[in-house]
């Protein structure tokens, strides 16, 4: 669906747990999400810590929107 949405027009970043299996699929804009069951943040941190790690990965997905790709990009 990424890969539709992108040829739409649409810029898409993906957070994904496995990134060599969203680069597999084709999509353009790769985040590296925490974990499969929590890829935007880590509910056994304390609350504090926990939306500061929520914060990078949205961080880094909006930094994936604003850059443009003809290959795929991955950002750890």
């Amino acid at each position: 669906m990424v890969k539709e949405l992108d040829r739409a027009g649409i810029p898409t970043a993906y957070i994904a747990t496995i990134t060599s299996l969203a680069q597999s699929v084709g999509a353009n804009r790769i985040v590296a999400g925490r974990g499969v069951t929590h890829p935007t943040g880590d509910p056994r941190l304390p609350m504090d810590e926990e939306r500061a790690v929520r914060r990078r990965v949205v961080g880094k997905a909006l930094e994936a929107l604003r850059t443009q790709v003809k290959d795929q990009l991955v950002l750890e």
